[in-house]
């Protein structure tokens, strides 16, 4: 059931008294390992930039060598601190890779192996930053004060955090409410779209449950605390979303799940090539030149060059067609999901009704056009609907006086002499919101409103289901049968309606281990922080929902959805083949050099050709025909 009467303005919404103000969030530049990372990015490209314009040698070592302490340090720092605790970081070994590329001569290669090490270090630390930020800011969504009804006092502001059981609280028109609670007096609607992802507001009346953050309407209420502030739903989708974020950070690239293992053999056999040989009496040169020439060969350039740019190139081609993938994690994770599951609201349609029938005995036009009559003055999203219906039928909208709402009821105007009134009345059977239509207290028509679907849902679900091999699921917190509708007009199967945040968490896990979710309000962010990836609709979604993503749709072109995951895929297989490409090379060098004697220059060459062939398959995921093939 759905309200229906005069509507909160834009204004209030966006400058409530109860709204707390939204945190400021900090400049990337302001995280230092963005500034370490820039740092070692400009002096690598200079020392670069003087090499092949032909300036001195010392000027651009010593520019690369700026790279090496700016990028270095901290991984450097790191991969010491750990050996303190006996496990070897990989970082530590490719600093120690790269300082043993810049002793026999090969600089540039092991800078721009500091500048990809920097680059990842200083993204995860952004990701993770604005993450913490947006979770915090959520909570601005529950207002710090709030007007506690007190028998012997009257009103008195508090804080909301301070609230407890059994308090009675007064939320006055264009609030936020204060707390979750049961309305005890007084006759309103709120926006909880934002908690429940309902579309449409929803009528509020003695008896009814009310939830913190969502937003009152235009009717006083009060409201009889049923929940303390740490236990309101808001309070737990932080809960839940700083929960799933922290288990889902453990996620690793799959070139990161054996380098520990890796780096551990790199070391322990260079360590052993120097020191046997020496014992039994071989020269210290030659040997030491060997022990490094396996280090250079061995060491994981290749396999990093490997993985990071067929993903960072997907990542820049999804980037130029309206999809910001945050991560080259997140972009393998979206290469592997297997289940798609979408939310409705927001998501699959637009989160604003449309009238779609009229039900009269009468001329329809005329009905629509006394309906808009009375409605032009009103700003709830009923209304606005009704109206632009009406413009669009290209109708004589006649003007109205005597415009009246009344909250969680309907609109009367007076239209030509006739009383007219527009107000809610029984949802259609098929789960559309219906209002009635009456002159002079003789109903005339029954319109019929429902959310309005998005042009690309349909084309969108169809070339997922491709893809998969089964339909997406349909994951919404709406009514049934409004659920039921939007599924069956865009070709979804599976459907699970009425749930709240938490049991949208339950059902993607029942969904199983690679579920990908698409949503777009702060109920769907635990959702997304729990999905194996999760995809949020940029445009108009809550920050903490685009913040906890893996990836953001600017626009609202569902298209790109069906895309990005054959997009990901792409590059998980160009990964694997180049994984195959440079691991081959790996494995010939070192034996080369483990049973014979393998030139240096030699062994450098096959190590850097090798780097290269699977930098240039990467870059192919940067062209038009990867996105669209």
């Amino acid at each position: 059931m759905f309200l229906y009467g005069a509507a909160v303005t834009s204004t209030l919404t966006t400058d409530a008294p109860n709204r707390a103000p939204s945190l400021p969030r900090r400049s990337v530049f302001a995280i230092a390992e963005v500034r370490w990372a820039a740092a070692a990015t400009v002096l690598f490209v200079l020392g670069l930039a003087v090499k092949f314009a032909g300036g001195p040698s010392w000027t651009w070592w010593t520019l690369l060598l700026g790279c090496y302490v700016a990028g270095g340090w901290e991984p450097a720092l790191a991969g010491l601190n750990a050996l303190r605790e006996r496990t070897l970081d990989v970082d530590l070994l490719m600093i120690v890779a790269a300082i043993g590329a810049a002793a026999i001569g090969q600089v540039v290669d092991g800078g721009l192996l500091i500048v990809i090490f920097a680059t990842s270090g200083a993204l995860e630390a952004v990701l993770t930053q604005r993450t913490a930020d947006s979770v915090r800011g959520l909570l601005d969504l529950a207002p710090q004060r709030a007007t506690l009804l007190l028998p012997e006092s009257g009103e008195r502001e508090v804080d909301a955090a301070s609230l407890r059981i059994g308090d009675l609280i007064l939320v006055r028109p264009g609030e936020r409410i204060g707390g979750d609670g049961v309305v005890v007096d007084g006759r309103s609607e709120a926006d909880q779209a934002s908690i429940t992802g309902e579309s449409l507001p929803v009528p509020k009346q003695p008896g009814s449950e009310v939830f913190a953050g969502s937003l009152n309407g235009t009717g006083a209420l009060h409201v009889q605390i049923t929940r303390a502030a740490r236990d309101t739903v808001i309070a737990g989708i932080v809960a839940m979303v700083e929960q799933a974020s922290a288990t889902k950070a453990k996620t690793q690239l799959f070139i990161e799940k054996v380098e520990q293992r890796y780096s551990f053999g790199v070391v322990a056999v260079t360590l052993a090539l120097f020191a046997v040989p020496l014992l039994f009496g071989a020269a210290l040169e030659p040997t030491l030149l060997r022990a490094m020439t396996f280090m250079i060969v061995a060491s994981p350039c290749a396999l990093v060059l490997a993985t990071m740019p067929p993903l960072l190139a997907a990542i820049a081609n999804a980037g130029k067609r309206g999809v910001l993938v945050k991560s080259a994690v997140a972009m393998e994770q979206l290469g592997t999901a297997d289940v798609v599951a979408f939310d409705k609201t927001g998501t699959l349609t637009e989160g604003t009704p449309q009238v779609v029938g009229i039900t009269t005995d009468e001329d329809e036009n005329r009905v629509l056009a006394l309906a808009a009559a009375a409605e032009q003055f009103s700003e709830h999203p009923i209304g606005r609907a009704i109206v632009e219906a009406a413009r669009q039928r290209g109708l004589i909208v006649p003007p109205a006086s005597d415009f009246r709402a009344t909250p969680g009821i309907g609109v009367t105007a007076r239209v030509a002499q006739a009383v007219v009134s527009v107000r809610r009345a029984d949802s259609a059977p098929n789960g559309n919101t219906a209002v009635a239509v009456t002159v002079d207290q003789r109903q005339v028509g029954v319109v019929e409103l429902a959310d309005r679907l998005r042009p690309s849902s349909e084309l969108a679900v169809r070339d997922l289901t491709v893809l998969n091999g089964r339909p997406p699921v349909l994951l919404t917190g709406d009514n049934r049968l409004a659920a039921q509708r939007v599924a069956d007009a865009v070709g979804i199967s599976e459907v699970r309606a009425e749930l709240l945040p938490q049991d949208k968490v339950r059902a993607v896990d029942e969904l199983g281990s690679r579920v990908l979710f698409v949503g777009d309000g702060v109920n769907d962010a635990p959702a997304l922080a729990t999905a194996h990836a999760g995809i949020a609709m940029g445009h108009k979604g809550s920050a903490l929902t685009v913040d906890t993503a893996d990836a953001v749709l600017v626009g609202d072109d569902l298209t790109a959805v069906p895309a990005l995951v054959a997009l990901a895929r792409r590059a998980r297989r160009v990964v694997m083949v180049n994984l195959a490409i440079a691991g081959t090379f790996i494995l010939v060098l070192s034996a080369w050099d483990l049973f014979g004697t393998l030139p240096l220059p030699l062994g450098v060459a096959g190590h850097e050709g090798s780097t290269v062939l699977v930098a240039l398959n990467g870059m192919r995921l940067l062209s038009k025909r990867a996105w669209t093939r």
